[in-house]
């Protein structure tokens, strides 16, 4: 099996750096304006949506970053920013030190980035048969031009991820959930890749799949080195799977830490709400607080902290200023008002 995938010492160029993926000051702006004619005609002003702002992090080889949030938060479009398929308003992103969008071997460097995607189908051409779907990145980067070394390593990633070769002859509609997801695991490897960007990607499958899915993640991981954006609304899952946990609200990252520390005591007050959405399975009767409000409008977003709306620690100064993310001795990072002013 050892040949599915190519170490890190046989691909990549020597880096003293520990960190494989860094971004830094990633910010995205779409523009949701109407037709300049209508403008025109009814009076209204460009609006812009600000997707994600000045959201840095760094992804140490061999380690699982896992960003959170409530839908709107920015996961996704941070995900697609880092693996090269939205190009940043602002910032950069480096991939073992190379600059995404300064001018690097695009094409070697996107060999090295794989994305599994939340629904398996939809990410999969139903008129092709799976061999096809598994070979096309080999064929694509030139890892292998001889037809019998092609199917026999498209045989291998089937029976990597719990499929039997003769699957590969078969459409995609001819399988379950679960078994869609393992094919675009299988396809994620067959570039053998060194960072897998995973976006949400057991949401859409039943829980004990999910299970099984994640712990051939994990499994794989271990086996070939590999490092992981992991995207999830699920804190179970990403308790499971992640090194450190990056938690966003309305396009920034409010809170970055080890993962175990993040759980024990979390700092800000939205990551204090998302943990006490998370049922008590062990009835420790620790008081919780339920999810009030909703994440606002990202158009037209509230002054200072974009969370002071829905707040229970809210002062005047986080209606007014935007908090700065400060990092403690324990290299956990925090940006709140509150925290910093000694609230929690």
């Amino acid at each position: 099996m050892q040949d599915v995938a190519i170490k890190a010492a046989e691909t990549a160029p020597p880096s003293t750096s520990p960190n494989l993926v860094e971004a830094r000051g990633l910010s995205r702006v779409f523009d949701v304006s109407k037709p300049w004619l209508n403008r025109v005609i009814e009076r209204e002003p460009q609006k812009f949506l600000k997707a994600v702002t000045d959201v840095s992090f760094t992804i140490r080889r061999r380690e699982t970053l896992a960003l959170v949030g409530e839908s709107g938060s920015g996961k996704s479009t941070v995900a697609k920013m880092v693996v090269g398929l939205l190009q940043p308003s602002a910032g950069q992103v480096k991939i073992d030190g190379q600059d995404m969008w300064g001018g690097a071997d695009l094409t070697t460097l996107r060999r090295r980035i794989q994305m599994i995607f939340q629904d398996p189908y939809a990410s999969l051409n139903p008129r092709w048969r799976v061999d096809h779907i598994i070979a096309d990145p080999i064929r694509a980067f030139g890892l292998a031009r001889d037809r019998d070394e092609i199917e026999h390593r498209v045989g291998e990633l089937l029976t990597l991820v719990g499929l039997d070769p003769l699957d590969g002859r078969k459409y995609p509609h001819e399988f379950s959930g679960g078994q869609r997801q393992r094919i675009c695991i299988a396809r994620a490897l067959s570039s053998k890749p060194e960072f897998l960007v995973c976006d949400v990607p057991t949401s859409a499958l039943d829980v004990s799949v999910q299970a099984q899915i994640l712990n051939l993640m994990r499994d794989l991981q271990d086996q070939f080195g590999l490092t992981y954006l992991f995207i999830s609304h699920n804190l179970a899952v990403v308790r499971h799977m992640a090194t450190r946990i990056g938690v966003m609200y309305l396009g920034r990252v409010i809170e970055l830490a080890e993962t175990e520390a993040l759980f024990r005591a979390p700092q800000h007050p939205y990551t204090r709400m998302l943990l006490d959405a998370v049922p008590d399975l062990a009835m420790t009767g620790r008081p919780r607080k339920r999810v009030e409000g909703e994440i606002p409008n990202p158009i037209d977003p509230p002054p200072g902290c974009a969370f002071h709306p829905r707040c229970p620690l809210a002062f005047e100064r986080c209606k007014i200023d935007v908090p700065v993310s400060h990092v403690g001795r324990d290299g956990r990072a925090v940006a709140c008002h509150a925290v910093e002013a000694g609230k929690v």
